[in-house]
């Protein structure tokens, strides 16, 4: 869902795995999934997708 919204804008974005980044896993362990946009945790647990456009459009 957040390549099909970063794609419908024309953004990038890049997705890090716990498995290639264990501290990010102990870190966020009890938030799993986060989403950060510009280096700011902005959701967590679930990723809505409305939510995701508001934010990314500046809105």
């Amino acid at each position: 869902m957040v390549g099909q919204v970063t794609a419908d804008l024309g953004l990038s974005w890049q997705e890090l795995s716990v498995k290639d980044a264990p501290s990010l896993g102990t870190r966020f362990a009890e938030e799993l999934p986060v989403l950060f946009i510009d280096g700011v945790q902005r959701d967590f647990w679930a990723i809505d997708e409305v939510r995701l456009r508001r934010l990314l459009q500046g809105q």
